[in-house]
C-alpha cells in the first residue's frame, strides 16, 4: 500500500529538476502524433508503398511499447538517471537521423530508434518522481504534472508539426527535439541524483525478448484488427504474443529478480490503478480518432485549424488534475477516481448528442467533460501505483504502468473504432442507391467518401456526403456509448476495489525510502 506518513519535503532543486524531466516526456508523446500532418510530404519526398507508409507512422508505438518493461527494469539496475542521459542521447541522434532520411527504410528505422530512446525516458522519468519526492502531498502533485504533460503532448503533436510544415520542411519535425535533449543532457547531471537498486540485481536477456514479443505482438495485432477487421494473420499474432506472455509470466515466478514483481502487481493499490488506466487509455485514445475525424471531416475544418481546436478539451484536464488532487487529501481517492470516471462518462453521453449540423463549441464541451474526468482519475490512479512501488522497483513498476497504458490504447482504436465503423458501413449502405458509382470506396470510410465525391456530378456529390457525415456522425455515437459504459464501470470498479487505499503504510519501505537508493 501507499506510504502517506509525511517524508522529507522536496525543495527548489527537485521542482526544477521536475520541470527538466517534463520536456523529454513532453517529446516523446508528441512524437507519437507529430507524423499525422507530415506525412503527405513524407510520402512526396521519399514515396514509400503503402506498407512502408504504415510501418513509419507505426513503428515508433511499436517499439516504445513493447520495450517499456525492459527498459524500466533496465533504468532501476543500471541507474535511474543513467537511463533518462542514455534515452536523450539516443532520442537526439535518432531525430536528426528521422530529419535527414533520404529512404523510407531509413526513416523506420529511425522511428525504431526514436521508439527505443522513448523507452529508456519514460520509465525513468515517472521513476525518478518517486525517488525525489518523499512526501506523499508533494509526490501527488508531481504525478499530476507528469500525467498532463503526457496526455497534452499528444495533443500538442500535431499543433506543432501543422506550424512548423507552414514553414519548413516535414524534416523539421524531429529537429524540434535537439535543443530540449540537449538541455536534459546538461541539467540533470546537476539537478537529478542517480538512483538505482541497491541489491546487485542479474538482468535476465530471455525475459526481456519474451516481453519485447508479447507486448509488441498483441499491441500489432490489435492494431491491424482495428484497421481491417478480422483477418488470419493479425488473430494469430495476438495468439502467440498471448502466449509469449504466459511463459514470461510464469519465468518471473522462478526468477530470483524478476523484472516484474508480481507480488507488487497482485497488489490491490498497484494492479487496481493499472487495470483503471488501462480502461482511461481505452476511451481516450478510441475517442481521440473519432473527434480528430469529426473536426476535419465533418466540419471542414483545416488540419492546423482541427488540431488547435482539438486543444480545448485539454483545457478541462488542466482544470479537473489539480482539483481531483486537492480533493484526494480530504476525500477517500477511491471516490474521487470514481467520480472522475463518472464525470468522463457524462462526457461520453454528452458526444451521443452530437450531430453532422452541431455547433463546434457543442462538441468540444462534451469532449472538454471527458477529457477532464479521465486525466483526474488517471492522475490519481498514477500516484497511488507509484507510491505503492517499493523505490528499487519505481523503473520496473512505472514501465507495468506504461504498457498497460499503450495496451489500453491499442484496445480503444480497435473495440471503439470497430463499432463506429460498423454503424458507418450499415447507414451508409441503407442510404445509397443501387448501382451508385465508388459505392464500396463509399461504404467503407468516411475519407472514402469524401475522394469518392470528389468524382461525382454536383448533387449527387453533395448527397453522398451528407449521408456519410451524418452516418459517422451516428458512428461515434455509438462508439461514445461504449466509452461510456467502460467508463461507468472504471468508476465503479474504483470506488469498490480501491475504497480505503493508500492509509496503511507498506511493510515494503520506510517513511524515507532514500537508503533503498544509491546516489552518484
Amino acid at each position: 500500500m501507499e506510504n502517506n506518513t509525511p517524508g522529507p519535503l522536496a525543495g527548489r532543486k527537485e521542482w526544477t529538476a521536475l520541470g527538466v524531466l517534463m520536456l523529454p516526456l513532453l517529446l516523446v508523446s508528441m512524437d507519437i502524433s507529430i507524423l499525422y500532418f507530415a506525412i503527405p510530404y513524407v510520402s512526396q519526398d521519399l514515396e514509400p508503398s503503402a506498407t512502408q507508409q504504415l510501418w513509419i507512422l507505426d513503428m515508433y508505438g511499436f517499439v516504445l511499447a513493447g520495450l517499456l518493461i525492459t527498459m524500466g527494469a533496465l533504468g532501476d539496475r543500471i541507474g535511474r538517471r543513467a537511463s533518462v542521459l542514455a534515452g536523450a542521447v539516443l532520442f537526439g541522434a535518432a531525430s536528426v537521423l528521422a530529419a535527414y532520411a533520404q529512404t523510407s527504410e531509413m526513416l523506420i528505422v529511425a522511428r525504431a530508434l526514436l521508439g527505443l530512446g522513448g523507452a529508456a525516458l519514460m520509465p525513468s522519468t515517472l521513476a525518478l518522481i518517486r525517488n525525489l519526492f518523499h512526501d506523499a502531498r508533494q509526490r501527488g502533485k508531481a504525478v499530476t504534472l507528469w500525467t498532463a504533460v503526457m496526455t497534452a503532448g499528444i495533443s500538442l503533436g500535431p499543433v506543432v508539426s501543422g506550424l512548423l510544415l507552414e514553414h519548413f520542411w516535414w524534416g523539421s519535425v524531429f529537429l524540434i527535439n535537439l535543443p530540449a535533449m540537449v538541455l536534459l543532457l546538461l541539467l540533470v547531471p546537476f539537478l537529478v541524483p542517480e538512483f538505482r537498486s541497491a541489491q546487485r540485481e542479474r538482468f535476465d536477456l530471455l525475459s526481456s525478448v519474451l516481453s519485447l514479443g508479447a507486448v509488441l505482438l498483441v499491441v500489432y495485432g490489435v492494431k491491424e484488427w482495428a484497421r481491417h477487421g478480422y483477418e488470419p494473420l493479425p488473430t494469430v499474432t495476438m495468439g502467440v504474443g498471448l502466449v509469449l506472455g504466459f511463459v514470461f509470466v510464469r519465468r518471473q515466478k522462478h526468477l530470483a529478480h524478476p523484472m516484474i514483481d508480481l507480488g507488487l502487481l497482485g497488489r490491490r493499490t498497484f494492479g487496481g490503478p493499472v487495470f483503471a488506466n488501462l480502461l482511461a487509455m481505452f476511451a481516450t485514445v478510441g475517442m481521440a480518432v473519432f473527434l480528430t475525424q469529426y473536426l476535419q471531416s465533418v466540419l471542414g475544418l483545416n488540419p492546423f485549424r482541427a488540431a488547435l481546436w482539438s486543444l480545448v478539451p485539454a483545457v478541462g484536464a488542466a482544470v479537473a488534475a489539480p482539483v481531483a488532487a486537492a480533493l484526494a487529501q480530504a476525500v477517500d481517492r477511491a471516490y474521487v477516481m470514481g467520480g472522475g470516471f463518472l464525470v468522463s462518462a457524462c462526457g461520453f453521453l454528452w458526444m451521443t448528442q452530437v450531430r453532422a449540423d452541431s455547433a463546434l463549441w457543442f462538441a468540444l464541451t462534451g469532449a472538454a467533460l471527458y477529457a477532464g474526468g479521465l486525466v483526474a482519475a488517471m492522475a490519481l490512479a498514477t500516484e497511488l501505483a507509484l507510491g505503492a512501488a517499493p523505490p528499487e522497483r519505481a523503473g520496473s513498476a512505472a514501465a507495468v504502468l506504461e504498457s498497460g497504458q499503450e495496451l489500453g490504447g491499442a484496445l480503444g482504436m480497435a473495440v471503439l473504432g470497430s463499432i463506429g465503423a460498423a454503424v458507418y458501413s450499415r447507414e451508409m449502405t441503407d442510404a445509397l442507391p443501387a448501382g451508385m458509382p465508388h459505392a464500396e470506396a463509399v461504404r467503407e470510410t468516411l475519407g472514402g467518401a469524401t475522394a469518392a465525391a470528389a468524382r461525382l456530378p454536383g448533387e449527387t456529390a453533395d448527397a453522398v456526403l451528407t449521408a456519410a457525415r451524418d452516418a459517422f456522425t451516428r458512428g461515434m455515437s455509438f462508439a461514445a456509448v461504449g466509452a461510456a459504459v467502460v467508463m461507468a464501470a472504471a468508476g465503479l470498479f474504483s470506488i469498490a476495489w480501491l475504497r480505503g487505499a493508500g492509509r496503511a503504510k507498506p511493510p515494503a519501505e520506510s517513511a524515507d525510502p532514500r537508503p533503498a537508493a544509491l546516489p552518484s
